[in-house]
């Protein structure tokens, strides 16, 4: 059944934290798994959840860095992966399936943002859409095994995590790795598409089995994600003052920008739905048509083609091409 993409009266709004939508949720004997859990809303999402008693798996590039971050977090498990390397995530996929684990939640919480034109992997892949998107594309679908349930009994959720920057671009299609002038925050607002239109596939393409998926924009929250930004630009867009203050009143604390992802992996007021959009604890609403565009024009809500159907599966093919990884192509 497809979940509409509208609000639903969950009772939480912009300023509601992880605690406020966790409160009265038991998370004992359940297994998640955060990508990017050792720093800003990954950290926030891994704490909250550990919290309410799951087990979380936090695969990161730098482990050693990630350790630090969560010693004294118990039932806390790190592994090495790295989201732009291919062979790292078939490599910790692979370690995973053999503890013969299942997964309950999945959190693609990890991302870079706005980075200069960078270059990874062997074919020379654009950084964000290869990090943000096809790296989580592939860690899911390696990960089929562990979140898939016989029969299709209530199951997983995956979450990704993606961002009102999602309308700065639709899918470039005929150069999806900026081979023909790089733009940065084209970039990230393509990778940022991917994210909502990859859960707007698997939740088509696993709901038999009993696996659900949304996308979030968890909100306006100065992270770590800000890294490759100068200054001058954060001064301009009004989010700091001369001293690096932050002085934007939108902007969330951690607790309340990792709300929405944590709230999408677990609130039973989603259960039996998926596919769609959230922001601010919230279903969200589709943007009004012919609603501004570019860094001045974001607005609340979700832009009709990042939740396009055939743009999801024509992305989802894509994926699969580029990456080698499909866990419904038929059987050979």
């Amino acid at each position: 059944m497809t979940t509409p993409q509208h609000a639903i009266g969950s009772g939480f709004g912009a300023r509601s934290t992880t605690a406020e939508v966790l409160r009265g949720i038991d998370l004992t004997g359940k297994l998640a798994l955060v990508t990017g859990g050792y720093s800003g809303l990954g950290l926030e999402t891994v704490r909250a959840l550990a919290g309410a008693g799951a087990r979380v798996v936090v695969p990161a590039r730098r482990r050693a860095a990630a350790e630090e971050a969560l010693a004294g977090v118990d039932g806390v498990e790190v592994d090495d992966l790295d989201l732009a390397d291919l062979d790292s995530v078939r490599g910790f996929a692979e370690r995973f399936l053999a503890s013969g684990r299942a997964i309950d939640l999945v959190i693609n919480n990890a991302g870079i943002m706005a980075c200069p034109e960078t270059r990874v992997g062997p074919h020379g892949w654009e950084a964000q859409f290869a990090t943000n998107h096809l790296g989580h594309y592939a860690l899911v679908n390696r990960l089929w095994p562990a979140l898939a349930r016989d029969g299709g009994a209530p199951g997983a959720r995956v979450v990704s995590v993606s961002s009102r920057g999602h309308q700065l671009s639709d899918i470039r299609w005929d150069d999806v790795h900026f081979e023909h002038g790089y733009d940065k925050w084209q970039a990230y607002g393509q990778a940022k598409t991917a994210n909502v239109l990859f859960a707007v596939q698997l939740d088509t393409l696993g709901r038999d089995a009993g696996v659900r998926a949304f996308s979030v924009h968890p909100g306006e929250i100065f992270t770590d994600l800000v890294r490759h930004l100068a200054k001058e630009e954060m001064l301009a867009a009004g989010w700091i003052d001369e001293q690096g203050n932050l002085v934007d009143p939108g902007f969330k604390t951690p607790a309340q920008g990792a709300a929405t992802q944590v709230w999408a992996a677990t609130s039973p007021r989603l259960a039996g739905m998926g596919g769609v959009y959230c922001e601010d604890c919230e279903i969200a609403e589709p943007t009004p048509t012919g609603a501004p565009t570019g860094m001045g024009g974001l607005t609340s809500g979700v832009r009709p083609y990042a939740t396009d159907p055939e743009r999801a599966a024509r992305l989802w093919a894509l994926s699969a091409g580029l990456t080698g990884v499909d866990a419904f192509a038929p059987a050979a």
